[in-house]
């Protein structure tokens, strides 16, 4: 028979150590929590002085009275604010707005059709250059057939005016015939000869030559101006009935505007013969130096903007009409007021900074900023030099 083997009773673990071990450091972490965010306790609208945190004697971070927020010398809040002094400093603007490359309109023209008619030849296109007095296009017009025949009849009829009014002027002499028929000569050679200066402007309105005798229903259109079609609108086979509607547009490139649109709140920082310097994606790295040409006195009604134009002369033709730019404006050097952009707080529509008035208490402050350029705001209004404001943690006492 085999015996039992005999079994070790089960050791006893001691309740004190590892439990309350766990208990202790439970306990803490909830402290050492608590305690890191006691600093955020705001105040409980009672004015006068902080308010303890549920009655355990934790001072609060901050408290009000009035409009001025008070930071005693036990919060830990104090080293979580960084204060500045507002500075002084010569700074200049740089607006940098989108242009465009435009043909100078005083060196641009619109061809209209002389006469209508049916466009039989074209030897201009889109985007070519042309030479003044060059052949342009060649109309079949019947107008043009019917101003010569104008032309030719009045013609005709002044050459039978003065021979009537030599020959009655000889029998006046002789007494012949009555002064009144000689007086009658004169009147309808005058009449005719109105007439046919009538028609040989006409012609010359239309371009033709006063003795073309052969094709009369065929007008060469010349070309008004060297320059560079940037326009078109009709091709060969095309009938061109409405004189006022352009068949093209020359333009003379030889100076090309660059034409940028200001925005009406930064208006007074463009003036006439500013500075400004171009670029164009077109020639990235190459800048561009001009002066402002032109400044419109007309703020667009759609866009709130005022149109600028600067002028660059364009010898090889590498600015081309529709061009993008970036425009780069520079205001001359003044002196204002900076505060760093890390201490505006923004309200709805308004913009304001924390000042100190006196040792760790602080006032908000509405302000007026011109504009910001990189971390730098200029200040227009609402702060004066010399008073410190919170550059950094302000947006605690933001409400």
């Amino acid at each position: 028979m085999n015996e039992p083997v005999p079994q070790e009773a089960p050791q006893q673990r001691s309740p004190g150590r590892s439990g309350r071990g766990w208990l202790l450091l439970l306990v803490g972490l909830v402290l050492g929590v608590a305690g890191d965010r006691l600093f955020l306790v705001p105040n409980n609208g009672t004015e006068g002085g902080p308010r303890n945190d549920a009655g355990r004697g934790i001072p609060a971070g901050f408290s009000r009275v009035g409009d001025r927020i008070i930071v005693p010398a036990t919060s830990s809040l104090r080293t979580r604010l960084a204060l500045e002094e507002p500075t002084m400093k010569e700074v200049s603007h740089t607006l940098v707005l989108p242009g465009l490359v435009e043909a100078d309109p005083g060196r641009t023209v619109k061809v209209m059709p002389p006469v209508t008619g049916r466009v039989i030849d074209l030897m201009a296109q889109l985007g070519g250059r042309v030479v003044m007095g060059e052949n342009l296009a060649l109309i079949d017009s019947g107008d043009l057939a019917q101003a010569i025949s104008d032309e030719e009849k009045a013609r005709s009829a002044l050459k039978l005016a003065r021979q009537t009014l030599d020959r009655l002027m000889v029998l006046e002499r002789t007494s012949a015939i009555a002064v009144k028929e000689r007086e009658q000569a004169q009147s309808d050679f005058a009449q005719a000869q109105s007439e046919l200066e009538r028609a040989d402007a006409r012609l010359r309105a239309i371009g033709a030559p006063l003795d073309q005798k052969t094709n009369t229903r065929l007008l060469q259109v010349k070309v008004p101006v060297s320059g560079s079609v940037i326009d078109l609108q009709v091709a060969p086979g095309a009938f061109v009935n409405d004189p006022t509607a352009p068949m093209m547009t020359i333009a003379n490139l030889d100076t090309v505007w660059v034409t940028a649109n200001v925005p009406e709140k930064d208006t007074s920082f463009v003036s006439k013969d500013q500075p400004v310097s171009v670029t164009f994606p077109a020639y990235p790295g190459k800048v561009y130096e001009g002066k402002v040409l032109f400044v419109s006195d007309v703020l667009e009604p759609d866009t709130r903007r005022t149109k600028v134009r600067i002028a660059f002369d364009n010898p090889d033709r590498s600015l081309k009409p529709g061009m993008f730019a970036n425009v780069s404006f520079s205001a001359p050097m003044i002196s204002r007021l900076v505060v760093p952009t890390s201490a505006l707080l923004m309200s709805n529509d308004r913009t304001s900074v924390f000042a100190e008035v006196e040792p760790w208490t602080f006032v908000r402050r509405d302000v007026v900023t011109e504009y910001e350029e990189g971390n730098a705001a200029v200040i227009l209004s609402g702060l004066n030099p010399g008073e410190r404001i919170i550059v950094k943690g302000a947006v605690v006492f933001n409400d």
